[in-house]
């Protein structure tokens, strides 16, 4: 069993700390070729089988240097890909997606109707890195389906975002028909694929969330130690000293919450989406402060610290706003007290 510790420095090494916001294309490659892509694929099916929290690790480290890769997507799709009963050639898929090929889920609600005749007409929000796909796992209401990035009746429409460091399109569907053998799931099988996904998606995103905000903090904590003000290092006014700290106890109260549901698999959905809220909110938080401390210099877009915001904010809308998921979570405590 590979431990998580060796995980995390293996991605220090392959990307080091120094080098925010690596080029898509070369990241990709080497997480391709480190195996990263297997990393919850069970063993039956050749993967490694570490399970959540591995993936959440390595999401951790990701979040740090704000990766360009899609690494969130595509382990969602491979994750759908592996659990289904339906999909013809399953096990070609899956040697394809290890090896490379970008299979990824979308990370927004899609927006399908069927006709009569099964043609699907709509759209699909949040295909990130759609220009490297071979195709896009569509999760609809009741079915899930593999739909080819360039078949008839489908266009890729990319969509402006504030974070640079990705790229993200819609796929508008056109009465495009769906093959049979590209079924992923169906019915029951398809609502318990969604709630599997769900699980991850919320862990992946909080673990990229709280490594960005570890990130920031630390870059910022160094700021202070060697901009001088009075003679003095910023690092010695207690004012800001209170402010870091607070910030780091925020960061520390939301990772314990992460890994606390890491390992657990009888969270619910409205407890998972908190702990996405608590670490998104977390990350913007701290980088709203980060660019503060960082003075004028923080207001700069040759500085860092927008990066990191910029981040904060992308991961807010993913896969269920925080007004969404404080509405669940005060329905369930309700539900709970009646």
């Amino acid at each position: 069993m590979i431990a998580l510790d060796e995980l995390r420095d293996a991605a220090h090494k392959a990307f080091p700390a120094d080098k925010i916001a690596p080029p898509r294309d070369a990241s990709w490659q080497l997480i391709a070729e480190m195996g990263w892509l297997m990393l919850d694929l069970p063993e039956e099916h050749g993967g490694l089988g570490l399970g959540r929290d591995a993936a959440a690790a390595i999401h951790f480290e990701m979040g740090r240097v704000l990766s360009t890769a899609p690494l969130i997507p595509a382990l969602l799709g491979m994750q759908g890909v592996a659990a289904s009963d339906t999909l013809a050639d399953k096990q070609a898929w899956i040697e394809r997606i290890c090896g490379g090929e970008y299979v990824p889920l979308h990370m927004l609600a899609a927006r399908v109707e069927a006709d009569a005749t099964g043609a699907l007409s709509g759209t699909v929000s949040g295909v990130f890195e759609a220009d490297m796909a071979s195709n896009v796992l569509v999760g609809l209401a009741n079915r899930y389906l593999l739909v080819p990035c360039h078949a008839a009746g489908v266009t890729l429409t990319e969509r402006p975002l504030w974070d640079k460091t990705h790229r993200v399109f819609d796929m508008e569907l056109r009465g495009y028909v769906p093959g049979p053998a590209l079924t992923v799931a169906e019915g029951d099988a398809a609502r318990a694929l969604h709630d599997a996904i769900s699980f991850s998606a919320q862990l992946a995103l909080a673990a990229d969330s709280l490594g960005g905000a570890n990130a920031a903090l630390e870059m910022t904590v160094e700021y202070l130690k060697v901009r001088k003000q009075f003679d003095r290092p910023l690092a010695m006014f207690q004012a800001l000293k209170h402010r870091c700290a607070d910030l780091k106890a925020q960061i520390a109260a939301a990772e314990a919450l992460m890994w606390s549901l890491a390992g657990s698999e009888a969270a619910s959905a409205a407890a998972l989406g908190a702990m996405k809220t608590l670490a998104n909110e977390t990350y913007a938080w701290v980088t709203e402060e980060a660019i503060q401390l960082h003075g004028g210099i923080g207001l700069t877009e040759e500085h860092q610290c927008h990066l990191y915001m910029k981040r904060a904010a992308l991961n807010l809308q993913l896969c269920g706003g925080a007004d969404h998921w404080r509405e669940a979570t005060g329905r369930a405590a309700l539900a709970n007290f009646a």
